[in-house]
C-alpha cells in the first residue's frame, strides 16, 4: 500500500516491551478488534489523560 493510499490515517514505528506486544496480540486475538483500531483507543484515552489531569 502506498502511503498516498491513506487518506485518513498516518504511518508511525515504535517498538513495545515484548510481554504487552505478547498481550496485545492476545487481545487483537480475542477481540476480533485490530492492532490499529486498539491502538487509536489506547493512545485517545492517553492524550485525554494528559491534556485533562485530575487533582490529587
Amino acid at each position: 500500500m502506498k502511503t498516498s493510499d491513506l487518506k485518513t490515517r498516518d504511518r508511525f514505528s515504535s517498538t513495545l516491551d515484548k510481554e504487552i506486544n505478547v498481550k496485545f496480540q492476545q487481545l487483537t486475538e480475542k477481540t476480533r478488534i485490530n492492532k490499529s483500531k486498539l491502538l487509536d483507543e489506547a493512545i485517545r484515552d492517553l492524550v485525554k489523560k494528559y491534556e485533562n489531569p485530575t487533582k490529587e
